[in-house]
C-alpha cells in the first residue's frame, strides 16, 4: 500500500525586469513515500533519487503546467520502482546486479527523458534551460526509508491550473519553435535537436481542425523531447561511429516529423479543401548541436 504525506506547497509570482514576464517559483516540501505493506515492505529498500523541484528556481508561468506534469511523472517513476523493490524483497530474483540492471537502470533512463522535457518546457517560453542531467541517477535507501518526492501536479492547486490548460495549449502550438533550440545550459554536456519551426508557419487553421492540429503540434514537441533524451543518453554512454547521431536519432526524427506534419496538412485540407502541401518541407532538416 502506498502512503503519501503532502507537504505544504507555495507559489510566488512576480514580474521580471521591464518585460512583464511572470515567473513562478516552485517551492515546497513535496511528498514522501513509504512503500509499505506493513510487514513485508519494511524490509524493502526504496529508491533514493535527487529531488528536482528545489533545483529549478524560478519557472516561467507559461511553463508551469508542463513542468508540474513532468515532476509528477518523476514521482510516479519512483513509486513504480519502489513497488518493484518491494516485490524483490518479498520474492528475490536475479543475481547481485538485478536491482541495478532491472530497476535502477530503467528508472534513470525514464528520468533522463522527464528531466529533458522539463528543460524544453522552460526553454520553449524563453527561460534559461536548466542543466538537470546530474539528477537522473538514483541509488537505494536503507530498508524502510521513505523516498523523497517532488509533489503531485494533480494537487498543485489553483495557481498551477489557473489558465494552465490554455497557456499550455498556446505554448504547445508554438512550442516546437524553440524545443531543443540549441542554447543548452548544460554547457555542451549533451547536444540538443534543432528543427524548423512549424506553428508559426501554418496558414489560418479552421476551427474544426484546431484540435487535431494542436494534437500534432504537441506530437512534434514530444518527438523532439524524445530525441533530446536520446542525445542525453549518448552524452553519458556514446555509441556507434561519427554518423550514429544522424542515422539513429536525427533521421528517424525527421521521418516521424514528416508523418505528423502531413497529418496537420490533411486536417486543414479536410475542412476547407485547401491542403497546404508545402508544410512537409518543415520536417527537415533537423540537426544536433
Amino acid at each position: 500500500m502506498v502512503r503519501r504525506t503532502l507537504g505544504q506547497r507555495k507559489h510566488a509570482a512576480w514580474k521580471l525586469g521591464g518585460v512583464g514576464v511572470v515567473a513562478v517559483a516552485l517551492l515546497g516540501a513535496g511528498l514522501t513515500l513509504a512503500s509499505a505493506d506493513d510487514g513485508a515492505s519494511t524490509a524493502a529498500q526504496t529508491a533514493n533519487c535527487p529531488t528536482v523541484r528545489d533545483k529549478l528556481g524560478n519557472v516561467p508561468a507559461a511553463a508551469l503546467a508542463g513542468v508540474e506534469q513532468e515532476l509528477a511523472n518523476l514521482d510516479k517513476q519512483i513509486e513504480e520502482a519502489n513497488a518493484r523493490l518491494a516485490q524483490q524483497a518479498a520474492d528475490p530474483q536475479g543475481g547481485a546486479n538485478f536491482i541495478n540492471n532491472a530497476i535502477l537502470g530503467p528508472l534513470a533512463s525514464k528520468r533522463v527523458a522527464a528531466l529533458d522535457r522539463i528543460g524544453i518546457n522552460i526553454n520553449r517560453v524563453g527561460g534559461q534551460r536548466p542543466d538537470l542531467a546530474s539528477l537522473a541517477n538514483c541509488g537505494l535507501n536503507p530498508p524502510g526509508t521513505r523516498s523523497a518526492l517532488n509533489g503531485n501536479a494533480g494537487n498543485a492547486g489553483g495557481n498551477a491550473n489557473a489558465g494552465g490548460d490554455n497557456a499550455g495549449a498556446g505554448n504547445n502550438a508554438g512550442g516546437n519553435n524553440n524545443a531543443g533550440g540549441g542554447n543548452n545550459a548544460g554547457g555542451g554536456v549533451a547536444q540538443t535537436v534543432s528543427c524548423p519551426s512549424v506553428a508559426d508557419r501554418l496558414p489560418a487553421v479552421p476551427a474544426q481542425a484546431a484540435a487535431e492540429v494542436q494534437r500534432e503540434l504537441a506530437n512534434l514537441d514530444k518527438q523532439i523531447a524524445e530525441a533530446d533524451a536520446r542525445l542525453a543518453q549518448l552524452a553519458i554512454r556514446p555509441e556507434g561511429g561519427p554518423n550514429f547521431v544522424r542515422n539513429a536519432v536525427i533521421g528517424p526524427l525527421e521521418d516521424r516529423r514528416v508523418a505528423a506534419i502531413n497529418r496537420i496538412a490533411t486536417a486543414i485540407g479536410r475542412v476547407d479543401g485547401n491542403r497546404p502541401g508545402n508544410l512537409v518541407n518543415l520536417a527537415r532538416p533537423c540537426s544536433a548541436r
